[in-house]
């Protein structure tokens, strides 16, 4: 009888934000963290273009997109690595750097797809306590055994919109011995207005050990394409290009994503709304005795009450008969709680109404 590997039937599968609600109508969608203001005009044209090159491979170095990418971020294009999603970067980071055997950290409530990488290459992933839902550095060190491999971190994260400084992150990096491998994802960092936040790439430039991952996905609000890049030394990118697919980003992917990342006053003008719009969610939900939890990303983690009447799978419940679709957060351990994706001004209007009918009813 044919059998998987040990440890991936235990594994629970990654379930994506809702996108679907009750008759035949579009729904207001903020379960995804997709971006509020769309693709940039440049990128959608770039996209097109491509149409007539369709029956020819892609640049399977996506040469033209590391590039800009590294004009745009002062970075040395050598050391970067492009991915079909940064999620493909994940999944090879693990491949390459732990196995059977050996252990992955990541905190309490870390992005859902880090135990699934680790589970694929047969490691353990070791959940970290936070930290009044923070990354705890200190914990994240003590937790470290000899079988330790990798330590993911999100930063900021996903769902809880925390994050750690750039001090911190540097006494993490200090922290861990050199055979192990660090993984910062920064999927949200440039919606971060925080003065002693830091990407670390300074990090990846000083040491042997450390990989920092980027997306499209969000910002750029090119999630349709999956398109991601990392930054990592020389060594990494040699073993991931060794294990990455040949062709892994279309040829359309590449074109439009160079164009987004060329795209400054897009990517600027989507930052500003969020500047704007995610303290007015917080401060409106927070006027009607909701908790919220600080959030530097474009979301906010919300937490519902305690009762059958009011909690927050009666919220949802509630929130998707109207046609609005947050995103459950049970699957991360926290199961009172809902991410709010910062949209449009409109939907965030009609949202703030129907939160206000929910509990007044």
């Amino acid at each position: 009888m044919l059998k998987c590997r040990p440890g991936i039937m235990e594994l629970a599968p990654y379930v994506p934000g809702k996108s679907q609600v009750p008759g035949n109508f579009s729904p207001i969608k903020l379960s995804a963290n997709e971006s509020a203001l769309g693709p940039s005009e440049k990128a959608i044209e770039a996209f097109y273009k491509c149409s007539n090159l369709l029956h020819l491979y892609p640049d399977g170095n996506s040469i033209d997109l590391r590039a800009s990418l590294g004009e745009i971020n002062g970075l040395n294009p050598e050391n970067i690595v492009c991915g079909a999603g940064s999620d493909e970067l994940l999944y090879n980071l693990a491949r390459g750097y732990a196995g059977p055997g050996d252990e992955v950290l990541i905190s309490d409530h870390a992005f859902n797809v880090y135990p699934i990488v680790a589970y694929c290459v047969g490691a353990k992933p070791v959940k970290v306590p936070e930290k009044n839902l923070t990354f705890d550095v200190e914990a994240t060190i003590e937790s470290v055994s000899d079988k330790t491999k990798i330590v993911f971190i999100a930063n900021p994260n996903n769902p809880t919109g925390s994050y750690i400084t750039s001090d911190e992150l540097r006494r993490l990096r200090s922290g861990l011995r050199e055979d192990i491998l660090l993984v910062i994802d920064c999927a949200y960092a440039e919606f971060v207005t925080n003065k002693d936040y830091n990407v670390g790439y300074d990090l990846v430039d000083g040491a042997e050990n450390t990989v920092v991952t980027r997306t499209f996905s969000k910002i750029y609000a090119l999630a349709a394409l999956r398109i991601g890049w990392c930054y990592a030394p020389l060594p990494i990118v040699d073993v991931l290009n060794r294990l990455r697919g040949p062709f892994n980003l279309s040829t359309p992917a590449q074109s439009a994503g160079k164009a987004a990342v060329e795209d400054i006053s897009h990517m600027l003008e989507a930052k500003e709304h969020n500047a704007v719009w995610l303290p007015w969610l917080r401060d409106a939900l927070t006027e009607y005795g909701l908790k919220v939890y600080p959030s530097v990303a474009n979301f906010l983690l919300v937490q519902f009450g305690d009762n059958e009447s009011n909690n927050a799978l009666e919220a949802m419940k509630f929130f998707a008969n109207k046609g609005i679709l947050p995103r459950e957060t049970s699957g991360y351990g926290l199961p009172n709680c809902l991410r709010v994706t910062v949209g449009k001004q409109k939907e965030l209007e009609k949202f703030v109404g129907v939160v206000k009918e929910f509990l007044t009813k």
